[in-house]
């Protein structure tokens, strides 16, 4: 068995990451689209220019590493954008949409702060200290985007609820009350 290091393992994840960013790229315009909010729309207009800012950085640690620039295809991240591409098809209106839009984001988002937060670790570990600026950069510049999600998502979720109409009426019951048992005495 061929024994890997760690910095194999850094490697095979920056790939992983660049591929997701590059996913991120051509599903973002459809997010942009889907949105009803203008707020929402633009978060996600300039958040595709710093995806795209994101994939350069990769990009300069592989040139940085002596390493081809490329991907290795991310499922996870495959599985995260075709469920967003999902919540974009089920017919969801106005503020529902964007609640469901922002819960699909703050997928991606989470699932990128974990990917950066591991490189980040694993560059600062082998002292490549230029790529664990850039990679902390990165994954500081996704921990804005998800709180920046978070906060318009208070506003359009209670703009989702309230869209919905009144919720199921409570019926209050009343008392049950006891009832003579078959062949009990008079």
């Amino acid at each position: 068995m061929d024994q890997k290091t760690l910095k194999e393992l850094y490697v095979d994840e920056l790939r992983d990451l660049y591929d997701s960013e590059q996913q991120l790229i051509k599903a973002l315009p459809k997010m942009v689209k889907a949105a009803n909010s203008k707020d929402l729309s633009s978060g996600f207009a300039e958040h595709l220019e710093q995806t795209k800012e994101h994939a350069r950085r990769l990009e300069q640690i592989f040139q940085a590493l002596g390493e081809p620039v490329k991907g290795k295809k991310c499922k996870g991240m495959q599985g995260i954008v075709a469920e967003g591409g999902e919540a974009i098809s089920e017919g969801f209106d106005g503020p529902l949409m964007d609640a469901a839009l922002i819960g699909a984001a703050q997928r991606v988002e989470h699932y990128e702060i974990a990917g950066y937060g591991t490189v980040h670790a694993f560059a600062t570990v082998l002292g490549e200290d230029e790529a664990a600026s850039l990679l902390e950069q990165t994954l500081q510049e996704e921990k804005e985007t998800d709180q920046k999600l978070t906060e318009l998502s208070a506003d359009i979720n209670q703009q989702a609820a309230e869209s919905a109409g009144p919720g199921p009426k409570m019926v209050k019951e009343e008392p049950k009350r006891k009832s003579a048992k078959a062949g009990g005495s008079r």
